[in-house]
């Protein structure tokens, strides 16, 4: 399969690109995105043929039926990772909550967070290519609290690789930082910043456009690469927890084969939302995918209004801040899928110039048969982490109670919804402490071992040790300086 640009073509690019050819360089012409140039048409058969098979099964079809270009081995090698998660035979299970509620836990990976799903197996699939073309590459990744600690685990001491992490200094929880912080391999760089995620993603996508910078790597004989969403090496795995949920429902006899659910995402950067639309496009049967955000709700107001608004908006520091986001990056694929490439970059760079864009009528009416949207606050979240754990006896995470709300208020209680938690709760144990018992000013360890008295739940060992172990990563630079940092690391 070939994969093509959201923005048209310009004559620095070739019109397509392989699939490994484009997870190793993202950034297409005008500043674009890559996507695939047709989805498989998989269908109620595939769902059928997968009903009783394992993940990794279904992932290995999924895969063969993008026709990528990597070896068959290396897929089965990437995969294999999922056997390292909680339950080798279920690494993604799908729990019911309400009567017809039901949330896929996508953190049961080894940094316990949904970004180990795709980011495992991706680590593994771009060193490999590296290796075969005897390249080295550098991967850069902004994380708002997830993707980093995600993106170090994976490519840690994997050959033909070096990793920068950048992350907003006081941007993620604590547990987050010290998964960051304490990593001490020697082919990876963990950069703190004086800003917001939106400046970290905002140098990282220019970095990946910069002649100067590719310039000065070249001359090391090093290429660049990113492991954030504007990357489709992450995407494509996205998918495949999809459909996977839904078959689960129907193994669990919640709905038959056919029958249509919500998909509730807690939206950011909209990589888990847009591996949904995808999903549904393919051979989900979706009645609409539900877009969960906190305070930073632009992605709530596109989808009511139509309109993409950042003038005088400032990112807030909430209590999900996963989700503390102004630019989604990945809806970009979704006004290519839906309008086409000069639309596409007509919007963005609306959107890069002056911070807004509007779609008209028809383009709104188009955008709202797929999706609906709901914003819930940090009061609000910690209402539904306690009331959810004392009438549910289900604890969940600030980012997977947003879907709460957009529950309530977006979806009919006659169909089934299909939730995703996209971080463990040891991740934010202060703010579930809080709701859970009141508490305040308590440092994370007090409150993981609060939390886990009080749910009578183990916290996991690789969250435990994180607070004996050495800090070895101390950068803390403006952003101007991350140009620089990054040179003297490699």
């Amino acid at each position: 399969m070939n994969f093509i640009q959201t923005r048209g073509i310009d004559a620095s690019r070739p019109a397509t690109v392989t699939f490994s050819e484009a997870i190793l360089a993202p950034i297409a012409s005008f500043g674009g995105l890559y996507i695939p140039e047709n989805l498989p048409e998989l269908g109620n058969e595939f769902l059928v043929k997968h009903l009783n098979s394992s993940y990794k099964v279904l992932a290995k079809d999924m895969l063969n039926r993008f026709e990528i270009d990597i070896d068959s081995e290396v897929i089965d090698e990437a995969l294999a990772l999922y056997d390292e998660f909680d339950d080798k035979n279920n690494p993604v299970p799908v729990v019911k909550v309400k009567e017809n509620l039901y949330i896929a836990e996508l953190y049961h990976g080894p940094t316990r967070a949904f970004k180990d799903m795709a980011l495992q197996p991706f680590g593994v699939v771009l060193s490999s290519i590296a290796q075969k073309r005897d390249e080295n590459y550098l991967i850069l990744a902004a994380t708002s609290g997830d993707t980093g600690p995600a993106a170090l685990e994976t490519f840690k001491n994997r050959a033909n690789v070096q990793v920068a992490c950048l992350y907003p200094d006081g941007g993620t929880s604590d547990v987050q930082r010290l998964q960051m912080v304490t990593e001490d391999a020697k082919n990876v760089k963990v950069i703190g910043i004086h800003g917001v995620f939106d400046d970290a993603q905002n140098a990282l996508k220019s970095l990946l456009a910069s002649d100067e910078f590719n310039a000065a790597l070249k001359a090391k004989n090093i290429s660049l690469s990113a492991a954030n969403s504007v990357n489709f090496g992450r995407i494509i795995f996205q998918i495949i927890y999809h459909i996977h949920s839904y078959l689960e429902l129907v193994r669990q006899e919640g709905i038959t084969m056919g029958e249509k659910v919500y998909l509730n995402v807690p939206s950011g950067n909209f990589g888990n939302a847009l591996g949904a639309y995808y999903a549904s496009k393919m051979c989900v049967p979706v009645e609409k995918i539900i877009i969960s955000s906190n305070e930073n709700n632009v992605l709530t107001k596109l989808i009511k209004t139509g309109k993409y608004d950042l003038r005088d908006c400032e990112v807030v520091g909430t209590t999900a801040p996963a989700m503390d986001i102004l630019k989604s990056s990945n809806i970009e694929r979704i006004l290519f899928d839906m309008f086409g490439p000069e639309r596409t970059r007509e919007l963005m760079q609306n959107l890069e110039k002056e911070n807004f864009y509007a779609l008209n009528a028809d383009e709104l009416t188009q955008l709202q048969i797929n999706f609906d949207a709901d914003f819930c606050n940090g009061h609000e979240g910690k209402m539904y982490i306690k009331d959810t754990f004392e009438n549910d006896k289900y604890l969940m995470d600030p980012h997977t109670a947003t879907c709460m709300k957009s529950y309530e208020t977006c979806c009919d209680a006659k169909i089934k919804t299909i939730a995703y938690s996209t971080a463990e709760w040891t991740k934010f144990s202060p703010v579930i402490a809080n709701a859970l018992s009141g508490e305040i000013d308590v440092e994370d360890i007090e409150a993981l071992e609060s939390i886990s008295k009080m749910a009578q739940l183990q916290i996991p060992e690789v969250v435990k040790g994180l607070f004996s172990k050495e800090v070895t990563q101390n950068t803390l630079v403006d952003k101007e300086d991350i140009q620089k940092e990054i040179l003297n690391f490699i």
